[in-house]
């Protein structure tokens, strides 16, 4: 069976995240995207935790579903946690996501960190202030099943290769304890081609999660894992990242990197953004303020690269690159928002009549579409979405870049005009 999954998400009780962010709607909005695994998140926060314990039911396998409900909809528990730390003379923040094999040990987990203090009541996401080498043992000596995987690993201020606070390899960051990472988040702002472009990288999966702070966006990134249905487990999901088998592993769905929020370097109060030759040039200062530049995505992959562009491992895994339904129904009719009343009407209206938002985006037949769409301008956006024909301006410093399905003056022929 085909498994979408979304390993990396976030609660109501994480900071700047959507009050609507409680476990029925994940399930509810993990169907209409059709995604068939999502992260619990934020299983550090004790009223989360409870939630969770009372809503949610073992399926004796590591993964659980909402008690009663029919759907075919599996919880995986997992979390975000942030890292800030002095090491090397140096403040390291770094953020990983943190895979449990159950709720039993979750509490376990919970309960030593209480014993030393840290503050697990303040955000979903709490900061500790240990090394992600020191937490990786603490985990292990728990649970050998407990698992880490670095997140959006070149987010500039809090990532594992991060410029402003990360290192330059996994094994400065892990040291002895590196040999228990066997995969790494991509994040918004990259895509597998330019972390590709890191031969050091070759033996780590490549994951994509969304790293959603509200339902609507819920599976802007996620993996696509081919499972036997009698094995589908926390331990198979997890042997699957490990080996990154191409069997099982199919591929994964990702952002337009230059969409993410940090790909280029920039100065955002300036509108000031560069490519990193640019910034070379300058000498990394904005020539508008004369302060120093965000240094983005982008920049940091072409610091510690060994190799060009459009490499392709042996090992790699495939991908493709999507918008967001709604957000190709708003620019299709002409709308700048995508929660326009009459753009989720259109949306509710293609879910309904040709299935699941991943299902329409990826597998749907275009013949089958246009019986269902009357909007050619939509039928026409999806079909260049899928031949990745687009205008991107890319993101910086903080700024989340902008795609463009159709140019200015592109004009597509009305239902009515293509009819003769």
């Amino acid at each position: 069976m085909r498994i979408i999954a979304d390993l990396h998400i976030h609660s109501r009780f994480s900071r700047a995240c959507s009050p609507k962010l409680n476990l029925n709607s994940l399930e509810k909005w993990a169907d209409i995207k059709g995604i068939n695994l999502i992260a619990t998140s934020d299983f550090t926060h004790p009223k989360w935790i409870k939630e969770c314990e009372k809503n949610l039911k073992s399926c004796d396998n590591g993964l659980y579903k909402i008690k009663g409900s029919k759907k075919q909809i599996f919880f995986i528990f997992t979390t975000e946690i942030s890292f800030i730390y002095k090491k090397g003379d140096k403040t390291r923040r770094v953020h990983e996501v943190v895979l449990a094999p159950s709720l039993k040990q979750v509490k376990k987990l919970n309960k030593e960190l209480k014993k030393r203090d840290f503050n697990l009541s303040s955000d979903g996401r709490p900061i500790l202030g240990m090394s992600d080498r020191d937490f990786l043992e603490l985990i292990k000596n728990i649970d050998e099943r407990f698992e880490i995987i670095p997140a959006h690993i070149w987010t500039p201020w809090y990532a594992l290769f991060g410029s402003k606070s990360g290192f330059d390899s996994i094994k400065a960051c892990f040291e002895d304890m590196s040999e228990y990472i066997f995969a790494l988040e991509t994040g918004l702002s990259s895509d597998p081609p330019m972390n590709w472009r890191l031969s050091s990288l070759d033996k780590y999966t490549l994951v994509s999660n969304s790293d959603s702070h509200s339902l609507k966006n819920i599976g802007r990134e996620a993996n696509v894992l081919e499972v036997d249905e009698n094995k589908l487990s926390y331990d198979e999901i997890i042997d699957i990242l490990k080996k990154g088998d191409k069997k099982r592993f199919l591929y994964t769905v990702e952002f337009f990197p230059e969409e993410g929020r940090y790909h280029m370097d920039g100065h955002r109060k300036c509108k000031v953004y560069f490519s990193p030759k640019k910034t070379i040039k300058e000498k990394g200062i904005c020539p508008e303020c004369g302060k120093k530049l965000t240094i983005g995505v982008s920049h940091r992959v072409n610091d510690l690269s060994d190799r060009d562009l459009g490499f392709k491992p042996k090992s790699a895994h495939d991908y493709k690159k999507l918008i967001q339904l709604d957000k190709i129904i708003a620019e299709s009719v002409g709308l700048k928002t995508r929660d326009a009343k009459s753009v989720m009407k259109i949306y509710w209206d293609m879910i309904e009549n040709i299935g699941s938002e991943f299902y329409i985006l990826l597998d749907a037949p275009m013949k089958k579409i246009k019986e269902n769409v009357d909007n050619n301008r939509i039928i026409k956006a999806i079909e260049k979405v899928r031949n990745n024909d687009l205008i991107v301006n890319p993101g910086f410093d903080g700024e989340y870049g902008k795609v463009k399905i159709f140019q200015d003056n592109e004009k597509i022929k009305s239902s009515q005009e293509s009819l003769f």
